[in-house]
């Protein structure tokens, strides 16, 4: 069975959220700009979806518009409009989970990554990926792209030149800034003349294919010897003249750092990469909970990509249970995380198509303010939130985190409801439910949920 994450999980305990209004390093703080500064590039959680779960390494544009085809007739209706080519498109012998090493990967020369022709036939003699962002844009929707941080090694060895200058690839590697999980490339060292202008070169590059959405690797961990590269790649984007939405990966970035990401992503990674295993998704509601207070517009906390329905390069479906699933959706829907997609359209069922496209959940997701949690026995985790311009509405997400089953009593004073009567209604179910009076009771067998509206 394959289902290899690319990188290794981190386990250390996440720091309280508190510590999101810690002051940041003084370099990392002088360098901060002003938020009302930013240009709007995600007014709500980003959904789409992207290629690394179900295709790994590997993914062709035959593939590619495959996938893409579906998604804009299932689920762009819904929102779902990013449409993303992951890891290694510019390596033509990429076969799986693993990263071949000392592979040759396809590189202009000035050192900046084309997509594979093999792979990618529309990307011969130059075009990279402007005719598939042609394509993806004719859909209705937007076209994104993984790269890793720095700059590629092949780059180095050849020493080639950076364009617009007379410096070349040696001036500005950092040999001794490398990825522990993949070896194509060598961090750029930031200080030295000639770097930014070489993220420039690559940034103005993606922006004349036509790509909208960019999700950077190897730089939230750690984070604090690789923001001045974080910045670079924000200075870039502005440079190129296009709208590109920035999103950094892997986590976990360290609270202590709250101050700073969101000025230069508009969304960044809270853990390791996230796979189907209830253990994994019991982790993120610490997460979530942390990061919450600086949840918000262009600013998107990310636990990860959604590893539901056909997975791991056909091998596979989801190993969640449909309560896991439906929990799933429910905290990162409640927690506004970005819904990116990963497993493979051209399977995709129609539970899973019911999940993603549930028009009250997604409400929930795209529309609602006041998200916060609020303290619950162990065992079991609540939130509620409000929809956008409503006072006297609330959303509740109630769940089992425990394998038992559990009796949840939500006491409606807390919500500033105790003295009324209200009417409830069940999400997922899109039904209404009896009316409440003070408490709301609700049975939920193990690592079920419950995405609740209540009207007062």
């Amino acid at each position: 069975m394959i289902n290899l994450p690319r990188r290794r999980l981190i386990t250390t305990s996440v720091a309280t959220a508190a510590v999101a209004a810690a002051t940041l390093p003084g370099a990392a703080l002088a360098a901060t700009p002003k938020a009302a500064g930013r240009a709007t590039l995600a007014p709500t959680p980003p959904m789409g979806w992207n290629s690394w779960n179900s295709f790994a390494t590997t993914i062709t544009e035959a593939q590619a518009l495959e996938n893409a085809h579906i998604m804009a007739q299932k689920l762009l209706p819904s929102g779902y409009d990013i449409f993303t080519v992951d890891i290694q498109w510019y390596e033509p012998n990429a076969n799986g989970y693993e990263y071949r090493k000392g592979a040759e990967l396809t590189m202009d020369e000035y050192g900046r990554l084309l997509p594979a022709p093999n792979r990618f036939p529309s990307a011969a003699n130059g075009n990279g990926f402007k005719g598939l962002a042609d394509r993806i844009h004719r859909m209705g929707m937007k076209f994104g792209i993984h790269v890793m941080r720095g700059i590629p090694r092949q780059a180095v060895r050849m020493n080639t030149p950076i364009l617009g200058t007379s410096l070349r690839a040696q001036d500005i590697a950092d040999t001794s800034s490398i990825c522990e999980w993949n070896g194509d490339m060598y961090g750029i060292d930031m200080t030295k003349p000639g770097a930014q202008e070489y993220y420039n070169s690559i940034f103005k590059l993606y922006a004349s294919w036509g790509v909208d959405f960019v999700k950077m690797d190897d730089l939230a961990r750690p984070y604090d010897k690789n923001w001045r590269e974080i910045e670079g790649a924000h200075k870039a984007i502005v440079a190129s003249g296009r709208p590109i939405t920035l999103s950094i990966s892997p986590g976990e970035t360290d609270l202590k750092w709250a101050g700073h990401v969101p000025h230069y992503a508009q969304m960044w990674r809270i853990s390791d990469d996230f796979w189907d295993e209830w253990k994994l998704l019991k982790e993120q509601f610490d997460r979530l909970e942390n990061w919450n207070p600086v949840m918000g517009e262009n600013s998107w906390p990310d636990a990860d990509m959604l590893p539901l329905g056909r997975l791991a390069m056909g091998s596979r479906d989801t190993k969640f249970t449909p309560d896991e699933q439906q929990t799933l959706m429910t905290l990162w829907s409640i927690a506004r995380s970005p819904l990116i997609m990963g497993g493979d359209l051209r399977s995709l069922d129609d539970h899973t198509l019911a999940l993603l496209t549930n028009p009250e959940v997604l409400a929930v997701h795209k529309k609602s303010q006041r998200n916060h949690p609020h303290r619950a026995e162990p065992g079991t985790r609540i939130w509620s939130a409000q929809p956008h311009g409503a006072n006297t509405s609330h959303y509740l997400a109630l769940f089992n985190t425990g394998d038992a089953q559990v009796d949840i009593a939500f006491d409606l004073s807390r919500l500033n409801l105790g003295d009324k009567t209200v009417a409830l209604r069940d999400l997922w179910q899109r039904k209404d439910l009896a009316p409440a009076h003070g408490v709301i009771r609700q049975a939920l067998a193990p690592h079920a949920s419950a995405l609740l509206r209540i009207t007062a």
